[in-house]
């Protein structure tokens, strides 16, 4: 619920950026207001904080942004992270693996095995997501390209 408020949120910015100024809003501004409504919440009485991090993807041009956002409001530049259960295995794990020369189909394969580090049981396309963002924008990935992947690292 709390991403689903976030997400919502993020969106409305966008869009009254857009009404705004006829052009779509650079990520690092929509990341700065949304680190600013989460530490807001961190100081008004009555209301609760984010108790979850965000992850923003996104282009600008032909720059990509990946940036992580605190309930505190701080927000960090990645070129690649993990977060959650065993988030330190994976970032130690992508500071191995991750080169800026990756093409897309590596990157998905590194992000995979990322997961994989820290992952409890079996994977498969039923119990993972992937999304890619690209300049064209954002897709996720179908079951069926999930399970090809999966089967590629087995």
């Amino acid at each position: 619920a709390v991403v689903s408020t976030q997400s919502t949120g993020a969106r409305k910015i966008a869009q009254q950026y857009y009404l705004q100024y006829d052009e779509e809003i650079p990520v690092s501004q929509l990341v700065q207001r949304i680190a600013y409504v989460m530490q807001e919440y961190t100081h008004s009485g009555g209301v609760r904080p984010f108790g979850v991090s965000l992850l923003v993807a996104g282009f600008d041009e032909e720059t990509p942004y990946l940036v992580q956002c605190d309930p505190s409001g701080a927000y960090f530049a990645w070129k690649a992270t993990a977060m959650g259960k065993n988030h330190i295995n994976g970032k130690t794990f992508l500071e191995k693996r991750y080169n800026a020369e990756l093409e897309l189909e590596d990157a998905v394969h590194t992000a995979i095995l990322t997961l994989k580090e820290g992952f409890e049981g079996q994977m498969t396309e039923d119990n993972v997501e992937i999304g890619v963002c690209t300049t064209t924008g954002f897709r996720k990935l179908n079951r069926t390209e999930i399970k090809d992947y999966l089967a590629a690292l087995n």
